[in-house]
């Protein structure tokens, strides 16, 4: 299929603004991260969510993070209920603080693991319990950062679940193959995304890089639209941002909240996800690095996120009011 092809499928699975729909049907969302050291990843991550148009948007984070993060927008709903090994009180433990966090799981429609998580034993193991229970419930996650290294060592926490989108960098694509015996020297670019999805029993990745491959096993598409030439850190957290959001999308589709063809399964929505995601992402660096340039910074991707998706995909409702 063309780029052209592949966006106007995307562009099917989004939702129409509809008078009928009412509050947290077109998303509800979490980003799990945060440590004391990272309050940047968190927030890019849950606004991108937010301006892709999720109606609800969390950040579960640590206390310290969470004061922070609160000061940078009022419209993210912050929970300090994570905790890293040293800042745990004597009246809490592990168990106690996982099932506080766990306990949010019915509330929410996607997770996002891993923006400014670190490597906190505690934090490691909260997120850990988070993807349990997520597979139990049916939930999506998308895994990103240092959500990425529990993949990575305890590879049965993801294996076999197709809910899931993993989002590696060259560096952590890497790991992950090592993880699964693959040896990336040896395998052609465009057949490593899918072979690593297939060892992982048809979790979604996409391999970022100049080009973003995707693969579920089932479907594989290359996505290569133009972007920035800055590689700030953090402009990953908008596209798992916007993953959650599209996630979230494709969950009211299958739900059918409202008339479609309902003609893309399961599987082809997650491909659809990832690529929608990728090409949003990659028009937000485009147009942050015409506007600044070798100054750009992660903020500047949030900003566009809104303006990336009308490029890229479009937004149906403005033809269903073209048609009034």
């Amino acid at each position: 299929m063309s780029r052209k092809e592949i966006l106007g499928k995307v562009y099917k699975m989004i939702p129409p603004m509809l008078e009928s729909f009412h509050k947290g049907q077109l998303g509800r969302v979490a980003v799990i991260g945060g440590s004391e050291d990272y309050t940047g990843a968190p927030y890019f991550s849950a606004m991108a969510s937010a301006k892709l148009g999720a109606d609800m948007s969390h950040v579960i984070c640590e206390p310290g993070a969470g004061a922070v993060i609160k000061t940078y927008s009022p419209n993210l709903m912050v929970h300090p209920y994570m905790r890293q090994q040293k800042n745990m009180h004597q009246s809490e433990s592990i168990d106690s603080v996982s099932e506080e966090v766990v306990g949010m799981l019915s509330r929410l429609h996607v997770v996002v693991i891993g923006p400014g998580l670190g490597r906190d034993p505690a934090m490691q193991e909260t997120c850990a319990r988070v993807i349990q229970e997520a597979r139990k419930q049916g939930i999506p996650f998308v895994l990103d950062a240092d959500g990425l290294y529990l993949a990575q060592t305890r590879p049965e926490l993801v294996q076999d679940c197709t809910e899931c989108i993993l989002t590696p960098n060259v560096v952590e694509f890497g790991r992950l193959a090592k993880s699964k015996g693959i040896d990336v020297e040896k395998e052609a670019p465009e057949k490593l995304c899918e072979k690593l999805s297939t060892a992982f029993g048809g979790v979604t990745i996409i391999q970022k890089g100049s080009k973003d491959y995707i693969s579920n096993g089932k479907h594989t598409l290359v996505s290569e639209g133009e972007g920035g030439f800055k590689r700030s850190g953090g402009q990953g957290d908008t596209l798992t941002g916007s993953l959650a959001t599209l996630l979230a999308y494709r969950k009211a589709y299958l739900d059918r909240i409202w008339d479609h063809d309902n003609d893309m399964s399961p599987s082809e929505l997650l491909a659809l996800v990832a690529y929608g995601g990728s090409a949003i992402t990659r028009e937000c660096s485009r147009l942050a690095f015409k506007q600044h340039g070798r100054a750009l910074q992660a903020s500047d991707l949030t900003e566009h996120v809104h303006t990336a998706f009308l490029n890229v995909i479009g937004d149906p409702s403005e033809k269903s009011q073209a048609n009034l």
